[in-house]
C-alpha cells in the first residue's frame, strides 16, 4: 500500500518559495517523495490559504499559477470542509485552549484522524503536538 500524506501550507509555500529558509529542506524532502508517487490529501482550507499568501503579496499569477496545478494534479485529494467537518474542527479548536492551533490545523488533524493518515508534509511543529509525524522531520 503506498504511503499517504497530509500536505499543508507551510510545506508548500516552502516548496514555492525558492528564497524561503526551509526550501532546499523541503524541495530534498519532496525529491526523495515524489518517485514514490505517494497520495496526497489536503483541505480546501490548504487551498484557501496558499493562493490568499501569494494574493495578498501582490503575486495574483503565482497564486493562479499554484492554485490551477493544485485542482488539475491528479495526485492531490482536495477534501471539502463540509459542515459536519467544520464542526469537528471547531469543537477540536475549542477543546484545545492550551495549544496555538489554527482553526485550519484543527480541521487537518481531523482530516488525518478520519483518513487514518499518521504523517503530514509541514514545517509546523503543531501537527507534532498533535501527535503526527511530520516530513520533514
Amino acid at each position: 500500500m503506498k504511503n499517504i500524506y497530509f500536505l499543508d501550507t507551510s510545506y508548500i509555500l516552502a516548496l514555492e518559495i525558492r528564497n524561503e529558509d526551509a526550501h532546499q529542506q523541503v524541495a530534498r524532502s519532496w525529491a526523495d517523495l515524489a518517485p514514490f508517487k505517494p497520495r496526497i490529501v489536503t483541505t480546501t482550507y490548504i487551498f484557501d490559504e496558499v493562493v490568499t499568501f501569494f494574493n495578498s503579496r501582490n503575486l495574483h499569477f503565482k497564486a493562479v499559477e499554484v492554485g490551477t496545478r493544485f485542482l488539475e494534479s491528479s495526485d492531490i485529494e482536495l477534501i471539502e470542509i463540509t459542515q459536519d467537518l467544520f464542526s469537528q474542527g471547531w469543537q477540536y479548536f475549542k477543546r484545545h485552549q492550551d495549544k496555538s492551533y489554527s482553526l485550519t490545523d484543527c480541521l487537518s488533524f481531523i482530516v488525518m484522524q478520519e483518513r487514518e493518515i499518521v504523517t503530514a508534509l509541514t514545517l509546523d511543529h503543531h501537527f507534532l503536538q498533535a501527535g503526527f509525524q511530520i516530513v520533514p522531520s
